[in-house]
């Protein structure tokens, strides 16, 4: 499963980057390979794994905000592995033709 994720705490702050680095201390810890992008985190792990990591991190960022947005998009096929490098290398192949 690859699972794109953001999670926004409501505080009135401009910048965000803060809250991201705490995230993305939980999101190592986790194990799971993952990409941070400039819009938000990308994992890939089995389905438990990757539920259980943005439960905890949203549960870590209500501990600074009363209030959280939490945004989730999933691609989920089956046990294939190593798909992030898959998707992006098939693109870039797809534009040498």
């Amino acid at each position: 499963m690859i699972a794109e994720f953001s999670i926004v705490p409501i505080t009135g702050d401009e910048s965000l980057s803060k809250y991201v680095a705490i995230v993305l201390k939980e999101v190592k810890k986790s194990g799971l390979k993952y990409e941070l992008t400039p819009m938000g985190t990308i994992v890939e792990g089995d389905t438990d794994s990757v539920f259980d990591l943005i439960k905890k991190c949203h549960i870590i960022m209500k501990q600074h905000s009363n209030r959280v947005l939490t945004r989730i998009s999933i691609d989920d096929r089956g046990d294939d592995l190593n798909r992030m490098e898959k998707k992006v290398k098939s693109v870039l192949e797809k534009l040498d033709e």
